[in-house]
């Protein structure tokens, strides 16, 4: 699609919001009540003629706005000279030959249709047109009354909230499927879909126990899962382990929730990588906390910056993340950068949380070392589980282990045992597995070796991106992602949110910009080695092609 298309797009529908005297945040709220996934940032994608929503959203921003769908999209009215206008992306005037185009049921609103309007969106749209009460903060709600109920808003406390690894380039991704382009994808820590199977004694081992996990577990989780648990720990060695010290979750993705709700009040501030995997920025976040990034380096194989650290700890710190191996980056820390963390963790009495969700994914012959296990006088926490080594994303089974000084923390483990009783129990017939799982043989171990999948798609991709001029890549040792990064003076980009963009509707190719994982330069982006060599190979050569001509800022 051209950018004359989003531009005419974007212009027709701040003329359509000018018209029906709306805001942005009009349009969220409606959304809202149509339980549709609409943001600020798509909203700010939209009226900058930057991206087209997906046809769902397209016809709800029609209704919304009583206009007719394939008008706001440009498919029908004039276009002519559009091209030759030079939109203004701060003003809403349309060339004279946009005729603003009513939705032909609201016409002289005089038709029978037109009395349907009566709906939800024509009875929200007049009340936000009047706005007849606000509140002290300055915020704009609609007094309720018997024909207009109430607008019901999300908490305030997602307001900072961002999760950009399903954010706007996803969503133009989806609207691209959805009218039928194929699109490769690079975006994605998910096995299943790339031709990855779990273990055969795994799968038979839960359909064997499946009739026996219908009810809830124990909150913690099942003993005999917990007891595998326990003893991989010791494998690891982790110190001052027992039984009692772990929890079984619905993924490492629900812990990570329910660790930082049970410890941050609002100004707290927790340390976390730059880059990082998002939902650790957005869980602190979420919890009141405020994720204060420290610097992982690029030319010393993307290890924690300990100057930085250092430099970030404030007064309010109260703990550090790390995540060993690293997603976005593909690294491993050694013995001696984890020792680094720990002594300053000591000195300033912080509780260490350590993602290792791929603890079992390492490559080159590389040893995974559990930070816990060198800070035996020290609080930890560290998470593992299956979704990763046993190919089971969609099973959602993980843990965490609480080690080391539990004398310190005995009231923000109440927290945590308060929380997980809420949730009742993780998933019964994952936990099943796990023992499983756990013991004996490790298959991902064959996919990490050379001739291996894994390891031979780590090679391909590395080889093929290091190879394109204007790019540079550090070579991964674990997982399966890399973090490239873009001369960004060579190709004159200075958002890489758009890099993105552009890059999947010329080749459509879906992939991961590095603000995703807050980085702030716009110089990276995230590529997941998971898909066949042969489709890795048509990637990185539509890339390399891209790159050849792409000039963000010249176009």
């Amino acid at each position: 699609m051209s950018n004359i298309a989003y531009e005419l797009f974007a212009s027709r529908l701040k003329e359509s919001m000018n018209q029906q005297q709306m805001k942005p945040i009009d349009l969220l709220h409606l959304a809202e009540e149509q339980n549709l996934k609409l943001g600020k940032s798509h909203i700010s994608q939209y009226v900058n003629g930057k991206t087209m929503p997906r046809s769902e959203i397209l016809q709800f921003l029609a209704d919304a706005l009583q206009v007719d769908a394939d008008w706001l999209a440009g498919r029908t009215g004039s276009a002519q000279n559009f091209s030759s206008e030079k939109l203004n992306s701060g003003s809403t005037k349309l060339p004279t030959e946009f005729n603003f185009c009513p939705r032909p049921d609201t016409v002289n609103g005089s038709s029978a249709a037109g009395s349907v309007q009566s709906s939800a969106f024509s009875k929200r749209s007049d009340s936000v047109q009047k706005k007849s009460s606000s509140r002290q903060d300055g915020s704009e709600f609609s007094a309720p009354s018997a024909s207009q109920p109430a607008l019901f808003k999300k908490s305030s406390k997602l307001n900072n909230v961002l999760y950009d690894v399903r954010g706007p380039v996803v969503d133009e991704a989806e609207r691209m499927e959805s009218s039928g382009v194929q699109i490769l994808k690079l975006n994605i820590g998910n096995p299943a879909p790339f031709g990855f199977r779990t273990p055969d004694e795994v799968i038979y081992d839960m359909r064997q126990q499946l009739t026996e996990c219908e009810g809830y577990s124990p909150a913690k989780g099942l003993f005999a899962a917990r007891k595998a648990i326990m003893q991989y720990a010791q494998l690891k060695n982790i110190p001052n382990v027992t039984i009692e010290d772990i929890y079984t979750g619905n993924g490492v993705s629900e812990l990570i929730n329910l660790s930082m709700s049970a410890l941050l009040d609002d100004g707290d501030e927790i340390l976390i990588p730059s880059p990082d995997y998002p939902l650790w920025t957005a869980c602190a976040t979420l919890a009141g906390g405020k994720a204060v990034h420290y610097l992982c380096d690029e030319q010393a194989d993307w290890y924690p910056d300990l100057a930085d650290i250092r430099k970030k700890i404030t007064r309010h710190t109260k703990a550090i993340v790390i995540i060993n191996p690293n997603n976005p980056t593909g690294a491993l820390y050694p013995k001696e950068v984890l020792e680094g963390i720990v002594e300053i963790a000591r000195q300033h009495h912080l509780i260490i949380f350590s993602d290792e969700i791929y603890d079992r994914l390492v490559m080159d012959g590389g040893e995974h070392i559990s930070i816990a296990s060198l800070a035996p006088d020290l609080f930890c926490v560290t998470f593992s589980g299956l979704s990763k080594s046993h190919m089971i994303a969609g099973f959602r089974i993980g843990w965490m282990i609480l080690s080391g000084n539990k004398a310190i923390a005995q009231d923000y483990i109440e927290g945590i045992r308060m929380l997980s009783n809420m949730r009742l129990c993780s998933n019964v017939p994952a936990q099943s597995i796990v023992q499983t799982a756990l013991g004996g043989y490790q298959s991902v171990s064959n996919y990490l070796t050379p001739g291996g999948r894994i390891y031979e798609q780590r090679e391909c991709i590395y080889q093929a991106l290091k190879d394109i001029p204007g790019l540079s890549v550090v070579k991964p040792k674990a997982a399966f992602y890399m973090f490239p990064k873009l001369d960004v003076k060579k190709f004159h980009i200075t958002n890489d949110e758009q890099f993105a963009l552009d890059l999947l509707r010329d080749k459509k190719i879906l992939l991961i910009h590095g603000g995703g994982f807050h980085w702030e330069q716009p110089d990276h982006f995230r590529v997941v080695y998971l898909p066949r060599i042969e489709v890795l190979k048509e990637s990185a050569d539509k890339i390399a092609d891209f790159l050849s001509y792409y000039q963000q800022n010249r176009r």
